[in-house]
């Protein structure tokens, strides 16, 4: 079996997994964006985590000989009469990523991708971590460790007042946009003549300025972002009235992001004894396995029945139409991937340097923050103000990882 023992191996698998879990999110806006029902990504995406779960578990959890008190992933499998309370331990830390995912993609319909993001990260850093800290006996150094914990709540601040600046930037591109037509975005805009340009007439002139030359609004221009608006599946205009609801959605969410990690530690590591004596701890990949199958049920399950119930003005669907729904589905196989190897080199790392350590893959902004820069054009023609509070909520987080990292320990076997 292939274990991660040493300090620098367990930092470089959570960079990799900084980036996928930082990578997925902007996969999955970009599907939403082009307007494909979230039901049918979600499917997609909670088939390919537990297949991602299954790949870990038969090649890492079957590599080299089994050790003393740490069997293979199948051996480990024929155990359950002994360690089903671990397994039950990763199960429900599955059950809360599952829920988490399920409720935070709705959250975004009403409180924005940005924020909910920031805020699920921070509530999961400053409740899941210290949790994590005293799970596993303090291994990680609490004089490093919670300065980046502080680090990271400072970027969160810094990251709700981007969103702040920015959405005001939006606001100021939509009030000058050329007068046309009159259609009311959201109550931010009540009383305003916000008028858009007639789909059905030319660009006198290709579009100046806010155009290329095939007539495409540029990124950060008003006409882009009600492209945006218009094709996505999810809207987003229009949710103000649901402010308090969509926090509230947020904050739950964040609760649950918060229980999957210690969750697999306690699954992992057994602080709470509830293993009979002698029994050998659930392995790493096997309590992976366990919690994907779980995510897996709840994710699934759930939005089969949101295909015909849908949330928050999302179009209702059917099981054919979901199965004939080929497009952008590579795009979501390949964001579960993404996620379901990312989750399980956290865990990896965690078992080995500390589960508080590997908490810095929280700063997913970061990541995906860069990739709505540069794929989706997110903040392009901002304001200065939005430019100096976004330069400095990437450093700050780009220092919350590193001090994080630099609080990892070394478990005892």
């Amino acid at each position: 079996m292939r274990v991660i023992e040493d300090k620098g191996g367990a930092i470089a698998v959570m960079l990799v997994s900084l980036f996928f879990i930082g990578t997925f999110p902007a996969i999955m806006t970009l599907l939403e964006r082009r307007g494909r029902l979230p039901q049918h990504t979600y499917l997609d995406y909670s088939v390919t985590n537990l297949r991602a779960a299954v790949l870990i578990a038969v090649t890492l959890g079957q590599a080299g000989e089994a050790r003393p008190g740490m069997p293979n992933f199948f051996a480990q499998l024929t155990q359950i009469h002994d360690n089903w309370p671990s397994v039950l331990f990763a199960m429900a830390g599955g059950l809360a990523l599952g829920l988490g995912n399920l409720v935070s993609q709705y959250a975004w319909a009403f409180a924005g991708l940005s924020v909910t993001n920031i805020i699920c990260s921070s509530v999961t850093v400053v409740i899941g971590t210290t949790m994590n800290y005293f799970l596993d006996g303090r291994i990680n150094r609490a004089e490093i460790l919670f300065p980046g914990v502080a680090c990271f709540l400072v970027a969160v601040f810094l990251g709700a007042a981007v969103h702040s600046s920015n959405a005001k930037d939006d606001e100021q591109k939509l009030s000058t946009v050329e007068r046309r037509g009159v259609v009311e975005l959201s109550s931010d805009f009540a009383g305003k003549a916000i008028v858009l340009p007639d789909p059905e007439q030319p660009e006198n002139g290709g579009g100046g300025d806010d155009c290329d030359a095939v007539g495409q609004a540029k990124p950060g221009t008003a006409e882009f972002i009600i492209q945006v608006e218009k094709k996505r599946s999810i809207k987003v205009f229009g949710s103000d009235k649901h402010k308090l609801l969509g926090l509230g959605l947020v904050f739950f969410a964040g609760a649950c992001f918060s229980l999957f990690a210690p969750a697999i530690n306690l699954a992992t590591n057994d602080q709470w004894h509830a293993l009979r004596r002698g029994a050998p701890h659930l392995v790493v990949y096997t309590a992976f396995f366990h919690f994907s199958l779980s995510a897996f049920a709840l994710g699934f399950g759930l939005n089969l029945w949101f295909l015909y119930r849908p949330m928050a003005g999302v179009p209702a669907s059917t099981v054919g139409a979901y199965a004939g729904d080929w497009n952008g589905r590579p795009w979501a196989l390949l964001a579960r991937l993404l996620c379901g190897f990312g989750n399980g080199f956290q865990f990896m790392g965690g078992q080995a340097a500390g589960y508080a350590a590997a908490d810095a893959v929280q700063a997913l902004p970061l990541v995906s923050t860069v990739w709505a820069v540069i794929f989706f054009g997110e903040y392009r023609r901002s304001s200065r103000k939005t430019y100096l509070l976004l330069a400095a909520m990437l450093s700050m987080f780009a220092v919350a990882v590193a001090v994080l990292m630099a609080s990892a320990g070394r478990r005892k076997s």
